[in-house]
Formats: C-alpha cells, sequence, structure tokens
C-alpha cells in the first residue's frame, strides 16, 4: 500500500508539473495572424515558369505542365493572355512514382494503348475485345494533339475563384474546341463516354463509363464545371472529382488554381477533361 500511495503521489504531482507547463505554453505564446497574401506579381507563365524544370532550389512542381507546354507545341503566350482563369497541374497530378513505376496521376488514370513493332495494338490478355494497356512514363507516349487538348481544356475563359463561385456547379468555357476527341487507339482517356449532362442516377454522379467504340475522352461542349464544397476546407472542385491544392491566386493576367488531389485528399488523380460520363 505504501508503493502504491507513492505511485499515485507522484503521478499527481508530475501531472500538475505538465498541465501548468502547457498552460503557461498556451498563454505565453506570441500568436500574430496572418493570411497568405494570394496576389502573385507575374503572369500564369512566369509562375509556371518560375517552378518548372529551371526552378531554384529543386521547386520544380510545376516541371511535368512545362514538359507538356513544350512538347505539346501550344503557344505559350496562351499564358499571358488576361481575364482567364488557370487550372495548373502539380507533378502529382500528372505521374506520381512508388518504387520507380507510376501508380497515380494523369499518366495513370488514363494509360496508353501498348502496340508491337509495326504500330499495332497488342490485344489484352485478360479480354481479348480490348487493346492492351500500361501507364504512360512520358508525354512523348501521347500524341502532341492530345497534350495539346488537354492543356487547352485547363484555360478557362473568364475569371473565376472564391468571390464568384458557389456550392453549385457553374459550367464555363475552355479553350478546348467543341467535339474534340481522343483516339481511342491512343490512350484509354479516347475511351471514355461523355455527355453534356449529369447522369440522371445522382448515386453514380462521379462514375466514369468506357467504351472504345463510344467514348470520345474530352468534353464535347469544352465546357468544365467549377464549385465551392461546402465544407471546412471549402476547395474549388473541378468536375466534381478533383479537389484543389491551393487556390486562389491572383495573377498579373488572370486567376490560377493548383490541383493535385482527390476528394479524398489522396494526391495524384488525373484531371478528369470531361464533366459527366455515363451510358
Amino acid at each position: 500500500m505504501k508503493n502504491t500511495r507513492i505511485y499515485i503521489t507522484c503521478f499527481l504531482l508530475l501531472t500538475a508539473f505538465y498541465m501548468t507547463g502547457c498552460y503557461k505554453l498556451q498563454t505565453d505564446y506570441d500568436y500574430q495572424k496572418r493570411e497568405a497574401d494570394p496576389k502573385v506579381n507575374m503572369t500564369a507563365k512566369d509562375y509556371i515558369l518560375s517552378r518548372g524544370t529551371s526552378a531554384p532550389s529543386n521547386d520544380t512542381i510545376f516541371k511535368w505542365m512545362q514538359k507538356a507546354i513544350e512538347y505539346s507545341g501550344i503557344d505559350i503566350s496562351e499564358y499571358e493572355k488576361a481575364g482567364r482563369t488557370y487550372i495548373l497541374l502539380h507533378t502529382d497530378a500528372i505521374r506520381r512514382l512508388t518504387s520507380g513505376k507510376v501508380t497515380a496521376g494523369f499518366f495513370f488514370d488514363y494509360p496508353v494503348v501498348v502496340k508491337d513493332n509495326a504500330g499495332v495494338p497488342i490485344k489484352s490478355l485478360v479480354n481479348p475485345a480490348l487493346d492492351s494497356l500500361r501507364p504512360a512514363v512520358a508525354w512523348e507516349d501521347y500524341s502532341k494533339e492530345t497534350v495539346k487538348n488537354l492543356l487547352l481544356y485547363l484555360i478557362v475563359q473568364g475569371e473565376y475563384g472564391f468571390d464568384n463561385l458557389t456550392i453549385n456547379n457553374k459550367a464555363v468555357t475552355t479553350l478546348l474546341p467543341p467535339n474534340t476527341k481522343v483516339d481511342p487507339k491512343e490512350t484509354r482517356l479516347g475511351w471514355v463516354i461523355t455527355k453534356n449532362e449529369p447522369n440522371p442516377d445522382p448515386s453514380f454522379a462521379t462514375s466514369v463509363t468506357y467504351s472504345p467504340a463510344l467514348g470520345s475522352g474530352f468534353d464535347q461542349e469544352g465546357k468544365m464545371n467549377l464549385k465551392i464544397l461546402n465544407n471546412d476546407v471549402a476547395p474549388i472542385v473541378v468536375n466534381d472529382r478533383v479537389y484543389n491544392r491551393t487556390a486562389g491566386y491572383y495573377f498579373t493576367n488572370g486567376r490560377g488554381h493548383v490541383f493535385s488531389s482527390t476528394a479524398s485528399g489522396v494526391p495524384g488523380t488525373g484531371m478528369p477533361p470531361f464533366r459527366y460520363s455515363w451510358f
């Protein structure tokens, strides 16, 4: 009993000590509230390049987006024009590696068709009716046309942000021309059946339906849905599927939002270039 009393006494003394210490730390901490400045004193183009392939201190989060711009042949001056909203892709939204293999991002979600030396698609061993697929490892695995069209889709006409978006989807027009399609013999993106109206069954609102014969890949009206999710984080959501990483940038020529993660907070979901997909 004597030992027990000693242990209890020590426990109470230690508890009082730590509670007193914690309280002192909490009350004495000189907290100063600051808000991050959303204004970026440069164009969207310069911001991409400043954190691209030649960025200082290895801050190259837009390296793979810059590679897409350079490979596709899109006129980089598009990122200097005013009155636009620029959807910027963090590296994790394009390719995320695990043990040296692509396991997430656009390269993983929209794999390319495997072909033989003659350029003929190789059929899947699992389903001989379909072409075999593999994750892309570089933008060069896609055609320049597909990559350019993806970039055009990520440039919105008009400026949109937290001040003029709501919890309801707003269909905005991108630079992607209507009726743009992806070759189904190139990538599974071309297998995606796209619609201009929501799925009549709300429980499948974010589902994706594939068909090599009926797919188009890109939104056939060249539009994108933007909204703000009504939760404590209040992220901007693209096409009901992808949440922003950081948002609300004011470039000297428009707005900007960076994406790399999904609703669950898991990084590395490929940006869906379509609003609705169902059959």
